[in-house]
């Protein structure tokens, strides 16, 4: 069977616009067996670090160097831990609100691929705590086609922080 070339266009920037709130929509509601479904087997989940260069490295980004680097399989695990009494950073549960925008879309290394670039603002807190956490950048993703439908292959997020202010990276997916 031959896979077609995907066009870019308005349609699919739709479609991607519409997956990205739906995610964001399903990790706000702690609903994370169903957000793991949006995501490929073999997914790579990564979070590298900021760095500060000098001036003439603009992009401050090592990828040698991450907060954490998963796959499908650690992601199940850290989202059944969840339910568990060993998730003490979670009891009580904090409130998350996601927010992506800046959405551009570009052809990707295969046919059935495009590759996403977005910015994003996460906010936590807990409902007795008057200080937020935030953790803010950008992400690119690659979302490949599957049965008809776009799953997140590949996430890499570049937090704009050199030095993240958040007390873990528990809920932070």
């Amino acid at each position: 069977m031959e896979v077609q070339e995907l066009k870019i266009n308005m349609e699919v920037l739709y479609e991607v616009t519409n997956l990205l709130n739906y995610e964001a929509r399903l990790l706000d509601d702690r609903n994370f067996k169903d957000w793991l479904e949006l995501l490929t087997d073999d997914i790579v989940y990564r979070m590298p670090v900021r760095v500060t260069r000098e001036s003439k490295d603009l992009t401050g980004k090592d990828d040698a160097m991450t907060y954490f680097e998963e796959s499908k399989k650690s992601l199940t695990t850290r989202v059944l831990r969840f339910g568990t009494t060993s998730a003490w950073a979670e009891d009580p549960p904090i409130h998350t609100r996601h927010f992506v925008s800046n959405i551009g879309i570009e052809p990707g290394l295969e046919n059935n691929e495009i590759i996403v670039k977005s910015y994003f603002l996460t906010k936590r807190s807990r409902g007795t705590d008057h200080n937020a956490e935030e953790i803010f950048g950008e992400r690119v993703d690659v979302l490949r086609k599957v049965n008809g439908e776009w799953k997140i292959a590949s996430r890499c997020i570049y937090p704009d922080q050199s030095i993240l202010t958040v007390m873990n990276l528990s809920t932070f997916l």
